[in-house]
């Protein structure tokens, strides 16, 4: 990289406060886009400086300054979309930003954001009437990059799981044997293709699996105020999970009131809005209600996807997990996750409920499908990336 390149990112860095300091050691004449870049950085970081939407306090502005929409356009054309997420989460906070989320115009010009979609969600029930289709469809584009991304894995898991014995002559894409399917076809290695041609596809029988002994999921899932990451992925997961014929699932949202949400689990975006972000929690409470949906324990898969922070009755709910598991369910402690995928839980209940057996994950979402797999086929989940207490 050369000394002006390097000297005109520093500067971009800096601020304009630095102007002095870099000019002597090289030209510092910006390129039109760096100047825009500079603005663009500077009506965030160095809000008494430059125009835009800065010195204006955010949101004083008005709901509908073509400055901001004009700025948001600037950031996602000038920077990388990682970049893009950071600037905008960073307007959010520095700029007070959250009453102009709602603004449609605004909304058009973001860049889809999990901790952005989060912050709606809390304030959801603040979202005026004109806004709430643009809401709707910023919510909607995340479901639809995260579903992109599990809704594959979850199901090839599922089908592995539930359905590893028996197979079927007839096809169907999505409860393929792929395992089976490869190790029985590894001679039909085509070395000028370097691939394997299969003579013959194995299929799980989907119809193998009766009521009586069909897996019961249960999400159970804090919608305390830590928790917007993981209410978003909870409730994409289960709407995933719900679509499948061959399990049953519940999702429960709690605080210290109970939801039962699983009719709204047809559709991932009524299901997030039906989640009520804020407020305490009684996790004792919800794991109560959740315990009538246990008809089979040993077919019972419970998640507890939470911070771990009980506000009830501790006590008793260590002793509920501990007969639950004891009971034959199988239980899974997911811990909540921000930033990113950072961990956010009591540490001390964490450790309690694994002296009990019940593993605690503060796991990446894309490591989910692998951990729904291997907890349906009763394998040992302590090699599983399991936080370390």
């Amino acid at each position: 990289m050369e000394v002006k390149e390097q000297i005109g990112r520093w500067r971009l860095i800096l601020g304009q406060e630095s102007d002095k300091r870099l000019s002597g050691m090289s030209d510092l004449t910006l390129t039109q886009e760096q100047d825009l870049m500079d603005q663009a950085l500077a009506s965030i970081y160095n809000r008494t400086e430059l125009g835009g939407f800065g010195g204006q306090q955010g949101a004083g502005r008005g709901p509908s300054n073509p400055q901001i929409s004009c700025w948001l356009g600037d950031v996602r054309t000038l920077f990388d979309k990682e970049l893009v997420t950071v600037i905008q989460n960073d307007a959010v906070t520095r700029c007070g930003l959250k009453q102009l989320l709602f603004e449609p115009e605004l909304l058009e010009n973001m860049e889809p954001d999990i901790g952005l979609a989060s912050t709606i969600l809390m304030l959801k029930d603040q979202i005026p009437k004109r806004s709430k289709e643009s809401v709707r469809e910023f919510i909607k584009k995340i479901v639809e990059e995260i579903n992109k991304l599990l809704e594959q894995d979850i199901r090839r898991a599922v089908t592995a799981a539930v359905n590893k014995r028996k197979h079927s002559p007839i096809p169907s894409a999505s409860a393929m044997d792929f395992k089976m399917t490869i190790n029985r076809n590894l001679k039909h290695y085509n070395p000028e293709l370097k691939t394997i041609v299969p003579e013959h596809f194995y299929f799980f029988d989907r119809t193998s699996t009766t009521a009586a002994n069909k897996w019961t999921i249960i999400l159970d899932v804090d919608q305390s105020g830590s928790m917007g990451e993981s209410v978003i992925y909870s409730s994409i997961i289960s709407c995933i999970l719900a679509s499948m014929a061959s399990i049953k699932t519940r999702i429960v949202a709690f605080d210290t009131n109970i939801v039962d949400l699983t009719e709204k689990s047809d559709d991932p975006v009524d299901l997030l809005f039906g989640f009520q972000l804020g407020g305490g929690t009684d996790i004792n409470k919800s794991v109560a209600y959740c315990e009538q949906f246990i008809e089979n324990p040993s077919k019972t898969l419970f998640f507890l996807i939470s911070d771990l922070e009980e506000g009830g009755n501790r006590a008793a709910l260590l002793r509920r997990i501990s007969d639950m598991k004891e009971s034959g369910v199988t239980v899974i402690s997911l811990l909540a996750i921000a930033d990113g995928g950072k961990p956010y839980y009591d540490t001390q209940m964490a450790q309690k409920l694994a002296g009990f057996g019940v593993p605690c994950f503060a796991c990446n979402p894309q490591l989910l499908p692998t951990l729904l797999e291997k907890a349906l086929k009763g394998q040992d989940l302590s090699g599983f990336e399991k936080m370390k207490f």
